[in-house]
């Protein structure tokens, strides 16, 4: 053999007392612990051997592994070792929730119209903005009215025009997939609404800054995807029906409450706009407990909002609500919202907003349904779509 070759004779009594150390390729078999090194050394004794001529005329040095090939591996030195812990994991995580997700329209996020839009049931989610605002009104009602005798006040109060509102308004999906079932184009939903608002009379000291009214609406809404388009890139999204009750919880002669069942639909066209429209049909009181008889002649049977959202920071929004008839009653509202504030990461926007809002018309409040006001408020709004 080759390597027998390369070796020199070695006296048998130095054989039995002191032990070599592995030479040619059994020094580079010995290097169970550094496959690098245990590579290099087969290499380095390949081209070593293939060297050497068949019949030597003089003795060779024993080919013996390099000193530095046979080290044991060193421990990790205390860089080493920070730089290994401080190394990225990289982990598969979903960074956003579907109703939180950016790729999805306003629309499909708002009602969780998609699979990948979806959050699941019983979660809180913000329905109308939840807000607190400074007003300034037209006119106030010292003495509410109504149809029904039992409902006007004889007592007149004097109200301050400058007053605060507060509206609260939360909802939770109790169902999906009632028509939809597992389908992938799209997801129906079943929620449960509320919202609250209250013009509170903070700046009247004289009347010990009393809350003049406080409206209560519950509501239960039946959302289904809808994919149809229309003419200049417009796209219906939703459409769906819904059942509502809205009272303000006061006894006689202040009491005003109604039912009403309606239809709804929404569409959008891009990013930038959208359109949600509602049309109502009053559910009747018995005569001898309606509170308020001609309320769709003024508050009105039919609204329609359109949004336009020129950039993520600012949007725009207009409410038209119509009662339908020729006597032409009903209401606008026109408002501005401008983002405050980043959210969890700079990519992200807070749903803070400046909220600027102009109201004329009939209904802003239950016991004004049949006066006319015009209520200019500025205020702070948390938004949720």
């Amino acid at each position: 053999m080759l390597c027998a070759a390369l070796l020199p004779a070695t006296p048998p009594a130095a054989a039995q007392t002191v032990a070599q150390p592995p030479n040619g390729w059994q020094a580079c078999v010995a290097l169970t612990q550094d496959n690098a090194a245990r590579l290099a050394c087969f290499d380095r004794w390949s081209s070593l051997g293939a060297a050497v001529p068949a019949q030597p005329k003089a003795p060779v040095e024993p080919v013996v592994a390099a000193p530095e090939l046979a080290k044991p591996a060193q421990p990790p030195t205390p860089s080493q070792v920070a730089a290994k812990a401080e190394a990225p994991v990289f982990v598969n995580l979903t960074l956003e929730e579907g109703c939180r997700n950016l790729q999805f329209s306003d629309l499909s996020r708002f009602w969780e119209l998609e699979p990948g839009s979806d959050c699941g049931t019983f979660g809180i989610r913000g329905f109308r903005p939840l807000s607190l605002s400074v007003t300034r009104a037209s006119s106030t009602n010292p003495l509410p009215s109504s149809p029904s005798a039992a409902n006007t006040a004889v007592t007149p109060v004097e109200f301050s025009r400058s007053e605060t509102r507060v509206q609260l308004s939360v909802r939770t999906k109790i169902a999906k997939d009632i028509l939809t079932g597992g389908s992938t184009q799209g997801k129906d939903s079943l929620w449960f609404a509320y919202s609250q608002q209250s013009y509170w009379q903070l700046f009247n000291k004289g009347l010990s800054r009393p809350f003049r009214s406080t409206d209560h609406e519950p509501e239960l809404i039946y959302a289904y995807p809808t994919d149809v388009d229309l003419p200049g890139g417009w796209r219906v999204r939703y459409t769906g029906a819904g059942l509502v009750h809205q009272s303000n919880g006061q006894s006689l002669p202040l009491s005003r409450s109604w039912n009403r069942a309606y239809l709804m639909a929404g569409a959008e066209n891009g990013s930038k706009w959208r359109l949600q429209g509602r049309i109502w049909k009053r559910i009747p009181d018995r005569k001898d407990n309606d509170d308020n008889p001609d309320i769709s002649n003024f508050i009105g049977r039919a609204e329609l909002t359109g949004y336009w959202t020129p950039n993520r920071e600012n949007m725009v929004g207009l409410t038209l609500r119509s009662n339908l008839r020729e006597q032409m009653r009903g209401s606008a509202r026109a408002e501005w919202l401008r983002t405050l504030g980043n959210g969890k990461s700079n990519k992200d926007l807070s749903g803070l907003r400046l909220h600027l809002q102009l109201f004329s018309g009939y209904g802003d409040t239950l016991i004004d349904y049949n006066r006319r006001r015009t209520v200019f408020s500025v205020g702070l709004s948390l938004v949720d779509w």
